[in-house]
Formats: C-alpha cells, sequence, structure tokens
C-alpha cells in the first residue's frame, strides 16, 4: 500500500500541469476544450520519438510543449476564424490528432525503458547527492524520491508562473475575455487572438504533461489520452471543492492538490476487491459526479440550517410582537422550508 500511495503522488504531481492547462481553457477562458485528450498524446509522441531518435530528453520535452502549443492554437483558429462551436472545434482537433499522433509515431506503441528520459536523468543527478541514503532511515523506503521531489517543484513551478502570468495586462485581458467577451471587444481588443494563444498555452501544458507521464511510464501510446479531460476536470472540481477557489493563486494551488488526491482516490479505490483496472473511468466518473453532488447537497444543508434558525428567531419575536408585518414574514420564511 506505500508504494501504491507513493506511486500515486509522483503520477499525481505531473498530472497536475495537465490539470492546470485545463484549468486555463475551462475556467479561466470558460471554453470546453475537447482537445485535451489529443493533445495529451501529442506530447508523448513528440518527446519519444525524438528521444528514441537520439536526441537530448529536455530539449524533446520542449518541443513537446511546441507541439502542444500549436494543436491548440489550431483549435482556436477553427472557432474563432472558422466560427465553428467551440465544443465542436475541440472535438474535431481531438479526432484529427489521433491520426497525426499515428503519423508522428509511426506505430501505436513507442517503448522508451531502453532510452535516456527526463526521468532517469533526474534520478541519476539526485542519486549523486545521496539523500536517498540520508533518508533511508524512515520506515518506508522507495526505490528514490527524485521523480516526486522534481515532479512536486515543477508543478508548483509552473503555478507560479502562471499565476504571474495571469496578474500582467496580457493575463488579465485573457481573463477579461473569459469573463466578458461582448464587454472586452467593446474596447476594441481584439479577442481571437486572445483565445487562440490562451488555448495554445493551456495545451502546451497538457503536451507538457503528457511527454513527462510518457517518459516516466517507459512508453508513449496513442490511445494514452482517451478520457484525460475527464481526469483534468475531476482535479480541478476536487481540488476546489475541497482548498476553495477565492483567488487565482488560491485556485492554481487547489487544482494541484485535486490532481494528487484524484490520484490517491484511485489508487485507493483500484484496491477494493471487487473492482479492477478496467473499471477505472467508471471511478472517475463517480468521483466527478460525487464532486459535483455532494458541495451543492452541503450547501442546501447549510441554507436549511440557516433559515430554521431565522424562522425560531422570527416566531419568538412574533410572539412579543402585535403587528402582522411580522407574522407575514413568518410565514413566508415558513414556505421555504
Amino acid at each position: 500500500m506505500p508504494t501504491a500511495i507513493f506511486g500515486s503522488l509522483e503520477a499525481g504531481a505531473i498530472y497536475a500541469l495537465m490539470a492546470l492547462g485545463v484549468y486555463l481553457s475551462f475556467r479561466i477562458l470558460d471554453f470546453p476544450d475537447l482537445t485535451v485528450d489529443g493533445s495529451f498524446v501529442t506530447g508523448g509522441a513528440v518527446a519519444a520519438i525524438l528521444i528514441v531518435g537520439g536526441a537530448n530528453p529536455f530539449l524533446a520535452t520542449a518541443a513537446a510543449i511546441v507541439a502542444g502549443f500549436l494543436a491548440g492554437c489550431i483549435t482556436g483558429l477553427l472557432h474563432t476564424k472558422g466560427k465553428i462551436n467551440p465544443l465542436l472545434s475541440g472535438i474535431l482537433m481531438m479526432i484529427a490528432l489521433y491520426s497525426i499522433n499515428l503519423r508522428i509515431m509511426g506505430k501505436s506503441n513507442v517503448p522508451l525503458l531502453a532510452e535516456e528520459t527526463v526521468m532517469t536523468k533526474l534520478s541519476n543527478f539526485w542519486k549523486g547527492l545521496g539523500i536517498d541514503e540520508a533518508l533511508s532511515s524512515i520506515g518506508f523506503i522507495p526505490k528514490t524520491w527524485a521523480i516526486l521531489f522534481f515532479m512536486v517543484l515543477l508543478a508548483f513551478a509552473v503555478k507560479a508562473v502562471m499565476d504571474w502570468f495571469l496578474k500582467t495586462e496580457f493575463g488579465l485581458a485573457i481573463r477579461a475575455t473569459g469573463d466578458n467577451e461582448t464587454m472586452v471587444r467593446s474596447f476594441s481588443v481584439d479577442t481571437d487572438f486572445y483565445k487562440i494563444f490562451g488555448l495554445g498555452l493551456s495545451n502546451a501544458l497538457v503536451a507538457f504533461s503528457g511527454a513527462l507521464i510518457a517518459q516516466y511510464n517507459g512508453f508513449s501510446d496513442v490511445g494514452m489520452g482517451i478520457g484525460m479531460i475527464v481526469i483534468g476536470l475531476a482535479s480541478v472540481i476536487i481540488g476546489e471543492a475541497v482548498f476553495g477557489a477565492k483567488n487565482i493563486v488560491r485556485a492554481t494551488a487547489a487544482v494541484i492538490g485535486g490532481a494528487i488526491l484524484y490520484r490517491i482516490i484511485v489508487t485507493m479505490a483500484l484496491r477494493v476487491e471487487f473492482l479492477e483496472t478496467g473499471d477505472m473511468k467508471l471511478i472517475t466518473a463517480l468521483i466527478v459526479v460525487g464532486a459535483l453532488v455532494l458541495p451543492k447537497a452541503i450547501d442546501r444543508q447549510k441554507e436549511k440550517q440557516r433559515k430554521r434558525k431565522r424562522l425560531k428567531a422570527m416566531q419568538e419575536q412574533n410572539l412579543n410582537s402585535e403587528t402582522g408585518g411580522r407574522g407575514q414574514n413568518l410565514a413566508a420564511v415558513e414556505s421555504d422550508l
């Protein structure tokens, strides 16, 4: 069990990058971008094929980010210049990317176990520091702490850059475009450009996550992006429900926490005897449903409790009052209950 939880923490930190990309498109731009399922694989495919070809894994990962950015920009162009529905433009790009990803890889699966990747380089660097040996005195000793340390550090570094970017004039324009595009257009602002760039940035983060996941798992597969959009949404929703999202800084931190929590929940759920690995999508759907329904049910319950307290207070006031107005207000509160 400790090993499984540790693995979920590592994977959750990597998937947090994808969740931040989903947060940018769905929450900031208010754009239901289904390109994610395709651009995630694009990141893994580009990184894998370059690494196998002998390229530096860090440069290969950078190339994957650029590929994801281009995919997102094309989705933005389909919507803004082609006047295609946002949902449909994402679906069309996702479908197109399936064939493109196959073209990039040349086959459905590219193994990386025998190649030097970002993960192996980080692990070798960490091993040279001797930190694993220093931590060997604790009860649970993973193979290495390198991946968890560097991926959590990377996730929060990307979060910090995103927080800063969204507070710049350019970032504020992107946020304003998502909040009220009509108002922003009235100030002669080119909202199409901000949409295209925002979607490109979102899918760049998704592709970044895909490239790292491919190197973490030791292979890139054409089907590894199926359901990524749901996982990203689950991370965002769980994070907001558990940690709150009162401002950008807190919201992005919540997304990272939500991605890690999601992986832990899935890991724990798969430990249940009657559940199998094939049930992962069902578990994801149930997690999303629970994260959406429970907060609203709790809010409704709190609202009823607040009204009951108000009713009790008004009843006490009504006993000491002879005016009819209080009685009418009392009847109104009772009808709400």
